[in-house]
């Protein structure tokens, strides 16, 4: 019998085969007094990772199992959300008449934050801007039972990392980076918002039984190689769809060279593979860490449940990678997709060849490079480089992941390094890697290349300029970039808490209300859609069929249109602009069906078949919805009066979103 049909067997009865301590219990976070008792939990997560997964199944899933087939149901113990998705989630939740969430739940602000001057005008620009956003998802917060944590707080991976994570746990998150929690061993999924207020109403997650990728690690990292070029590697390897419908589980001896960070940046990045979620196991790091972030508590039981490292060399994955990580060499993935990966050896030839234009800035931070061991090693290489009188030959950008980790860097005496090299000191926000720069100094429309410690790189998503080409590495080589000023340049040739950002919801919570002003033009209340109406679509039209990559910034672009993230008649006025129409090969220019007019715009059209009462279908290539988790990809077009979308494949957050939506994935 596989272990996944013993384990799933031993969960019926809620009972496990294996022993335990008696001091299994802690504190689910350290912010609040919720206890979780980890005895429900296998007690060797360092064996194979599925077990983690099907030890959250539900108590009355009681059916055999087929990897790629079973619909698991499962329950999470904690849900995240961020600003920009949890406007339409908190709204659709306040529909259910519920008086609090059924799991415990976190809002976090850091989409919001636009990146622009700097962290001084940044953060009072952004509270005055989403003032009513803000009031309004703290007021709902506080109404729902759900914790609140407050603009400059800090990214959202980041501070789960820093304060919910922990090893053989389960969480979901509105973000496709939700597995950067993977770091510390536990089950993280990135879903949409109605995906995650399903759980929020007291149901449980429906997932399809995920494959396992196995990637086995051996030897450690040496020279320039960090963990952020293992994920590079993989990504390279499998493609951005290779992942998808499979855990990604790093085992091996190399495992246990890694940091606790360093293995989050490895799990942030596999969603960029289309990856359910990455994990690694247990080790003795991920302890070192809950105790650095006062969790000793936490450390102590997961202690008691798990053994240190052990490479499992007989798991059941359907497939195998090798890496040595003696032997990895740096990579630089892009520009305009995040799996073409180009060893550091390679890249000078394959940038000329190319004729990648010019470097203008260096971008560090993001939830995938944004830990305080990060910062250290990037502010390492700038002091030798400034001992070495060397200067800065363009603009450097740089946020911290979290309050506490600016905290922690300016203790350090890392800060001034930052300081000295005129570096621009972004809000604790996601900023630009979410679209969330206003770029001032360079023209729309200007060739240039900008590289970054980020995890994502689609066209125009940093500064809105399709134009730019984004690379993605480590942030020891975007420093180096940094004072190189050369595209192709070679350069191998503590922790405090800070908690005042965080604000727990109220005990008593009968006499609040969420204020939605009517006449808003960022949130809007929403009434349910039409029910099906039970029989089939005919004479359905195609609004568009697109070209090549349509990714969830091509159906709803970022940057300004985030503003509208809670108001479905707003938002819906950028659907699918992004997407390029096959048969002109133009963006947001197509052909009324209905009336034949040439050149019309894409949202535009769909209202004019839903004022019609005309169906309408989108037809698309591979992996239609690569991305991020914004269901609001699934929801415009439905809001818009579409019925279906026929692609090649879909990713699966955006497939699941299209489901939960009530539009046909086909």
């Amino acid at each position: 019998m596989s272990s996944i049909l013993r384990l799933a067997r031993l969960n019926k009865s809620a009972k496990l085969a294996r022993g335990f301590a008696s001091h299994a219990t802690a504190p689910l976070s350290r912010l609040k007094h919720q206890t979780v008792d980890l005895q429900q939990f296998p007690s060797k997560v360092a064996i194979l990772r599925e077990e983690v997964l099907y030890s959250h199944l539900d108590e009355s899933f009681d059916k055999p199992t087929v990897r790629g087939q079973s619909q698991l149901r499962l329950r999470p113990l904690r849900i995240a959300c961020q600003d920009a998705t949890a406007q339409m989630a908190l709204i659709q939740f306040m529909s259910a008449d519920m008086d609090a969430a059924s799991v415990p739940t976190t809002v976090h602000c850091d989409h919001l934050i636009v990146s622009r001057d700097g962290e001084d005008q940044d953060l009072p620009r952004a509270l005055e801007a989403h003032r009513e956003v803000y009031k309004s998802m703290e007021s709902a917060c506080q109404k729902y039972n759900m914790g609140f944590w407050k603009p400059g707080a800090g990214i959202i991976h980041q501070i789960v990392l820093e304060n919910y994570a922990f090893p053989s746990g389960m969480m979901i998150g509105t973000d496709s980076h939700t597995p950067n929690a993977g770091g510390l061993g536990m089950i993280a999924i990135g879903v949409g918002g109605a995906d995650a207020v399903d759980v929020m109403a007291g149901l449980p997650l429906e997932l399809k039984a995920p494959k396992m990728l196995g990637v086995r690690l051996t030897g450690q990292l040496s020279q320039w190689a960090s963990p952020k070029d293992i994920i590079s590697t993989v990504a390279g390897l499998i493609s951005v769809k290779g992942g998808t419908g499979s855990i990604i589980e790093y085992f091996g001896p190399g495992v246990q060279t890694l940091s606790a960070t360093g293995m989050a940046t490895v799990c942030n990045m596999g969603a960029e593979t289309g990856a359910t979620t990455s994990i690694l196991p247990y080790s003795p790091q991920m302890a070192d860490y809950l105790r650095s972030t006062l969790r000793s508590d936490m450390a102590r039981a997961v202690g008691s449940i798990a053994p240190e490292l052990r490479a499992d060399e007989g798991a059941d994955y359907d497939r195998v990678i090798e890496i040595d990580l003696s032997t990895l060499e740096p990579r630089i993935n892009g520009p305009f997709t995040p799996d073409l990966s180009t060893p550091l050896s390679k890249f000078a030839q394959t940038a000329e060849e190319n004729q990648w234009p010019k470097l203008t800035a260096g971008l560090i931070s993001s939830c995938t490079n944004s830990s305080f061991e990060d910062m250290r090693r990037a502010a390492h290489l700038a002091q030798q480089a400034l001992d070495a009188g060397l200067q800065p030959k363009m603009p450097l950008l740089i946020s911290s992941g979290s309050l506490q980790t600016r905290d922690t860097i300016e203790d350090a005496s890392i800060l001034p390094v930052f300081k000295k090299l005129g570096a621009v000191m972004l809000p604790n926000a996601c900023g630009p890697c979410c679209g969330s720069w206003d770029r001032t100094d360079m023209p729309k429309g200007t060739p240039n290349s900008i590289i970054t410690s980020y995890n994502r790189n689609f066209s125009g998503r940093l500064d809105s300029n399709p134009a730019t080409h984004i690379f993605l590495t480590s942030p020891d080589l975007v420093m180096a970039r940094v004072f190189s000023g050369d595209l192709s340049f070679d350069p191998t040739d503590g922790y405090k808490e800070s908690c005042s950002a965080y604000l727990a919801p109220p005990s008593k919570r009968d006499n609040l209300e969420v204020k939605i002003s009517p006449s808003s033009q960022r949130l809007q209340r929403i009434a349910p859609f039409e029910p099906w109406h039970g029989k089939d679509f005919d004479d359905s039209v195609v609004l568009i069929k697109t070209k090549g990559k349509c990714t969830t910034d091509h159906i709803t672009p970022a940057g300004p249109w985030f503003r509208y993230r809670g108001h479905f008649e707003n938002i819906s006025n950028n659907t699918l602009i992004g997407a390029v129409n096959a048969e002109t090969g133009q963006v947001n220019s197509i052909r009324n069906q209905l009336t034949g007019e040439e050149g019309q715009e894409v949202p535009a059209t769909a209202r004019y078949y839903k004022s019609h009462d005309q169906p309408w279908v989108v037809i698309a290539d591979h992996n239609y919805g690569e991305g991020s988790s914004r269901e609001h990809a699934a929801l415009q077009p439905r809001y818009l009066g579409g019925v279906a979308i026929i692609a090649k494949s879909f990713a699966r957050i955006h497939e699941a979103n299209l489901k939960k939506q009530g539009m046909l994935a086909l």
